[in-house]
């Protein structure tokens, strides 16, 4: 069982940065499972992110972060980090880290383990 716990969302005006920290415990070794991220808007469905393999060599954005975006992680630490620039007011939404053993993808069915999410609201 992996337990994942989000941090670093926040309040930012458009054209602002964030940084999110997504911290793993438990379960195997935490190069042993690929992370996405996902978010939620109120009425919305959970959307894709962002992803990385285990071992960093495989990356996957959402057009709609495409470029503004990134995704890393640090296994020493059991680590991971969306970095976030340019955001827009459409950023707005409950993001979330999840885990997967081995591969996964962009659907979160793909996904055993999720934190609880961590709120970015970007102001106009």
């Amino acid at each position: 069982q992996v337990h994942l716990v989000e941090s670093g969302g926040g309040l930012v005006q458009t054209g602002g940065s964030l940084t999110l920290s997504c911290a793993a415990s438990g379960g195997r070794t935490f190069s042993s499972y690929a992370m996405g991220w996902f978010r939620q808007a109120p009425g919305k469905e959970r959307e894709f992110v962002a992803y990385i393999n285990g071992h960093s060599a495989v990356v996957d954005y959402a057009e709609a972060v495409k470029g503004r975006f990134t995704v890393t992680r640090y296994n020493a630490d059991n680590t991971g980090w969306l970095h976030m620039n340019s955001l827009k007011p459409e950023d707005t939404a409950r993001y979330y880290c999840a885990a997967a053993f081995a591969v996964a993808g962009r659907s979160p069915t793909d996904y055993e383990f999720w934190g609880q999410g961590t709120q970015v609201t970007v102001s106009s």
